[in-house]
């Protein structure tokens, strides 16, 4: 997958693949709209660490800034200026 060096203030979209192992991207941000707000650096891939992996190639982490209404849509209730933080691998992330 490569490293795509996302910096940021770049718009990214979390990729909505399903898959039947392991791994740190929550359902309700997967198909969903961001922005890279800060990269936090190299860290072992947890997904192939969960299962007996040395978790090789280290993968980069970003903390994504989502719009709490790009979330949840009519349902969320809250301030229209409210952001969801999460921190996501960058191979889960792809240019929207």
């Amino acid at each position: 997958m490569g490293t795509l060096g996302f910096r940021a203030g770049d718009p990214v979209m979390v990729r909505a693949t399903e898959v039947g192992h392991h791994h740190r991207t929550p359902w309700f941000v997967k198909g969903k709209q961001g922005k890279v707000r800060l990269v936090h650096g190299e860290f072992f891939n947890p997904e192939s660490r969960a299962h007996g992996g040395d978790g090789l190639p280290k993968r980069r982490l970003c903390q994504v800034e989502f719009q709490q209404r790009d979330i949840w849509g009519a349902l969320y209730r809250g301030s229209a200026n409210d952001v969801l933080l999460v921190d996501l691998f960058e191979h889960w992330l792809e240019r929207p």
